[in-house]
């Protein structure tokens, strides 16, 4: 199967804010929308880029794929920057997804614990690597099966890129839509069916647990 060539062609609208205050920002991404700048003047539209013009201070601390839509925490601040960084290291973060995937799945719920490392040669994209690979670990639950395919909760334990993709693909249930992972039908969608459907944080200037949520679009 030969790969069509990616034409970078993010959607106009505005990112909706879900929540600001002086420390962080918090901000439902649409799919087809990097976090940040990629390479090339063609990919210099991005999330952070498009909230500058109203939020100046924005300050990177984790990303989205860009074909993920879904809840994304800025910091306003170095120091709620740093805090926030620290959280996601220590995996104290609370992030759950939506995704739909290709094919019924027979369990209701269960962990995929396997080590991931960038396939060099067939870069953006990860594989599992007993030797080398780091830790990588997600847990799912079924949230609806049916008509060939099967709606679940993903709750990530660890935070490698493509994990979650990965991971669905390697129980040989791809995400639907994924242009990396999956092929023939599952791949046939106008999008990844994966959204970050919520984050839990602690406030960084004040302690106090917070959860922030976007609705699944699909």
């Amino acid at each position: 199967m030969t790969d069509t060539p990616f034409t970078y062609a993010p959607p106009p609208d505005a990112p909706r804010v879900l929540y600001a205050d002086d420390s962080i920002l918090i901000v439902d991404k649409p799919a087809g929308l990097l976090s940040v700048p990629g390479r090339g003047e063609d990919r210099a539209d991005c999330l952070i880029n498009r909230l500058r013009d109203e939020f100046p201070d924005v300050l990177l601390v984790h990303r989205l794929d860009l074909d993920t839509s879904g809840v994304m925490i800025f910091a306003r601040t170095k120091a709620a920057q740093g805090n926030l960084g620290q959280q996601f290291e220590g995996r104290s973060v609370k992030k759950v997804y939506i995704a739909r995937l290709h094919g019924e799945m027979a369990e209701r719920q269960g962990r995929v614990d396997l080590p991931l490392i960038v396939d060099w040669p067939n870069r953006p994209r990860q594989h599992v690597n007993h030797e080398t690979g780091k830790p990588a670990v997600t847990d799912w639950r079924a949230v609806r099966v049916g008509g060939g395919e099967t709606r679940v909760r993903l709750m990530p334990q660890t935070g490698r890129s493509h994990q979650l993709r990965v991971h669905m693909a390697e129980l040989g249930h791809p995400i639907l839509g994924d242009p990396l992972y999956a092929t023939g039908a599952a791949r046939a969608h106008p999008r990844l069916m994966l959204h970050a459907e919520s984050l839990r944080i602690r406030h960084p200037d004040t302690g106090v647990t917070m959860t922030f949520s976007a609705p699944c679009p699909f």
